[in-house]
């Protein structure tokens, strides 16, 4: 009773503590601690209105998630794509360069001139950036970059403006590590910490189901009303005994089973692996044998001539999942979650597995099943499976918080949330603040390259550009 009633109370504060962005106009109260932003996929019409064009499995723009800066003095604002698997910040790809959808696409999401920001300086310094499919020449410049519901506007950020692009319909938002670990200077989610708009290096991230359309980032904290239960601690692999040797956010999986309506869940073979988590990525991308026998059980033998497992769009109005298991928590992820719809007469279905033998990663088929907190402190992912019952964005103290915060929502029986040594209890205080620490044991790298074999798994869907996989031909700056 004690313990329901502190942790009730810890709720009711941290929702207090941590602004709140409302949909389509961004408003909010203005707090400190945590920044709770809307994360948009790029179909929702709310944001990106009046398309106008159809979409086809050869347009990239329509399967990413954006969430929007306001960049310099006044705010410019410019909508990017989160990801989770690159670790720079840079705007302003050229449309030009794209054509049909993603070419409106790219007009839509709002460009950055510095000649037009009082706060803006450049630095001088310039990077290519080199995608499987498409590149990005930028310079380097610092400004203001402000986000709703936070008081703090982030004081000389550095960012990539791009003078040149091939092939590129957005910016990017890379959320993964930082100063003297991915990148050699501060990146954005350095800043957040270094600036006091957060109180600890850790966000959380909810997609939201593909009939949303929409879901949440909270940088320096959680929404509890987004998951139920506890969290699942999943040590990050360290870069130099990660698959690619990159600091990415590598953790173990230890399988893959698949639990079809009335029948019983039966475990791939060879499905014990690590795997990076990439929001950046439509696709999920598993070993060969393993995506040849998934497809085979949603009834497609064989991928077309672009790679693809085209499969019956009847599925998706089957109760079945493919399950995801890690130590302490497994995911499910429904069909209709992993299957990836094009519209069309008749429309199209197709797998959102791609078989790749360089990566394997869990994208947003399967992220949008999973509540995911990214903690850059002790160098960890929590987990647990996604619901929504509501918004209640929290701030985080201390990334030790994470141990004992329990989820708003009530989750079905067959939810795939396992207790295990990480299983947290309900939350009774408030930590003692931010721990200071920072990640340790990794050394400077440049991003990794995109082998060609890899390249080729691409298809028509642009893959390896929405992986954030990216060549870097000069060295870091």
């Amino acid at each position: 009773m004690a313990a329901s009633f502190l942790f009730s109370s810890f709720l009711l504060l941290l929702a207090l503590c941590c602004g709140h962005a409302a949909a389509q106009n961004q408003t909010s109260s203005l707090h400190e601690g945590c920044i709770h932003l809307p994360v948009i996929h790029s179909t929702n019409v709310n944001y990106f209105a009046k398309r106008g064009v159809q979409l086809q499995l050869a347009n990239r723009s329509d399967v990413a998630y954006y969430a929007q800066l306001s960049i310099g003095t006044p705010p410019q604002p410019v909508f990017v794509q989160l990801d989770t698997g690159s670790f720079e910040l840079w705007v302003n790809p050229d449309c030009n360069t794209v054509s049909g959808p993603d070419a409106v696409f790219c007009q839509r999401i709002g460009q950055y001139d510095m000649s037009k920001s009082s706060t803006g300086n450049s630095l001088g310094t310039t990077k290519q950036l080199r995608y499987g499919i498409g590149s990005a020449n930028i310079t380097y410049v610092t400004d203001t970059i402000s986000l709703a519901g936070s008081k703090t506007a982030l004081q000389d950020v550095q960012f990539g403006v791009a003078t040149s692009s091939e092939d590129a319909f957005s910016g990017i938002l890379g959320v993964g590590y930082g100063d003297g670990i991915a990148t050699k200077y501060l990146n954005f989610v350095d800043q957040l910490a270094i600036q006091n708009a957060t109180r600890v290096k850790a966000y959380t991230i909810a997609l939201g189901s593909k009939d949303a359309e929409e879901g949440v980032i909270v940088f320096g904290g959680v929404d509890t009303s987004k998951f139920g239960g506890a969290l699942a601690r999943l040590p990050i692999i360290p870069a130099d005994q990660s698959p690619d040797l990159v600091p990415r956010f590598w953790i173990d999986m230890d399988s893959v089973s698949i639990s079809p309506p009335s029948e019983q869940t039966r475990e791939y073979a060879g499905s014990t692996m690590p795997v990076f988590l990439d929001s950046g990525s439509t696709m999920t991308l598993l070993p060969t044998n393993l995506t040849l026998a998934i497809a085979s059980d949603f009834g497609s033998p064989a991928a077309d001539a672009n790679g693809f497992f085209r499969v019956d769009c009847a599925l998706t109005e089957v109760e079945g999942s493919l399950d995801f298991a890690f130590d302490g928590v497994t995911v499910k992820v429904p069909y209709k979650e992993l299957i990836r719809e094009v519209p069309g007469s008749p429309p199209a279905c197709f797998l959102g597995i791609s078989p790749s033998e360089s990566f394997t990663l869990l994208g947003d088929t399967f992220m949008r099943s999973a509540y995911t907190v990214f903690d850059l402190e002790s160098n960890a992912i929590w987990m647990t499976q996604a619901a929504n019952c509501g918004s209640t964005p929290a701030v985080l103290n201390n990334v030790s918080d994470l141990s004992r915060v329990t989820g708003a929502c009530g989750l079905e029986p067959n939810s795939g949330v396992t207790a295990g040594s990480s299983a947290g209890s309900p939350v009774s205080d408030l930590g003692s603040g931010a721990t200071g620490s920072t990640e340790t044991g990794s050394t400077s790298r440049s991003q990794a390259p995109v082998s060609g074999a890899a390249s080729a798994v691409s298809g028509a869907l642009g893959l390896w550009w929405s992986l954030g996989i990216t060549v870097v031909v000069s060295q870091l700056i």
